[in-house]
């Protein structure tokens, strides 16, 4: 399977970490460890499905020791929860950075679609992260889970966030119940994951589809095609 995203580049085809008088601090080799593994399980879930790698797989793609695995997580679940919460925190800095850089004077949909935009870039350039996320991650099991309703709540958040900065230079939008925020990620959430699901490779052909759908369910905006 060819490897497309920065996130799924392992290191199977290059030397291991320097040992001996050429060795990196030893701060500098966990953290290249750790993002050796990161990457490792992420590659080979989205390319054999999670429940059929083993650790003997991780290690053979990080280029690293079993027992340098056992530093840094106790068993896969563990790391499969860290490569998710990395590449989580990688999304919502490029969604922030997103909206962030709009001009004075953006208007909340010229916003919220910026923020859309980010989002499914992220997804489409990180191919196998997107199927880790969205179609392998609830394999490992209740800690997932977990995960998942915390993303979905950051997520909430965000379009709280949105909405309410909305509402200051456009009064005329409507209240909404918190739910609402929750709801809209609840249904991008299912349609990124269809998407990813039937093998789309560009995911910002849904772009329009997430505008019109926030846009329905925080600003009573009609969704049209």
């Amino acid at each position: 399977m060819k490897q497309e995203g920065s996130l799924a580049r392992t290191h199977e085809d290059e030397p291991g970490l320097p040992r001996g008088r050429a060795s990196l601090p030893a701060d500098t080799v966990r953290a290249a460890q750790r993002e050796r593994l990161i990457r490792a399980i992420i590659a080979a879930s989205a390319e054999q499905g999670y429940l059929r790698v083993t650790i003997a797989d991780v290690v053979s793609r990080a280029k690293v020791s079993r027992a340098a695995f056992y530093t840094h997580f106790t068993d896969k679940d563990e790391c499969l929860l860290a490569a998710a919460l990395h590449g989580r925190r990688l999304v919502i800095d490029r969604i922030t950075a997103a909206t962030q850089s709009q001009p004075d004077g953006a208007t909340p949909e010229h916003t919220l679609r910026a923020s859309c935009h980010a989002f499914l870039g992220f997804l489409t350039d990180e191919p196998e992260f997107a199927r880790v996320f969205y179609l392998e991650l609830p394999s490992a099991g209740p800690n997932a889970v977990t995960q998942l309703v915390e993303a979905q709540r950051q997520y909430a958040h965000l379009n709280e966030v949105w909405h309410r900065r909305a509402r200051k230079t456009h009064p005329e939008l409507p209240d909404v119940p918190r739910e609402a925020f929750v709801a809209a990620v609840g249904a991008t959430t299912e349609l990124v994951r269809a998407a990813v699901h039937s093998g789309r490779a560009n995911l910002l052909e849904l772009e329009d589809d997430l505008v019109g759908l926030h846009l329905a369910l925080l600003a009573g905006k009609p969704w049209t095609a």
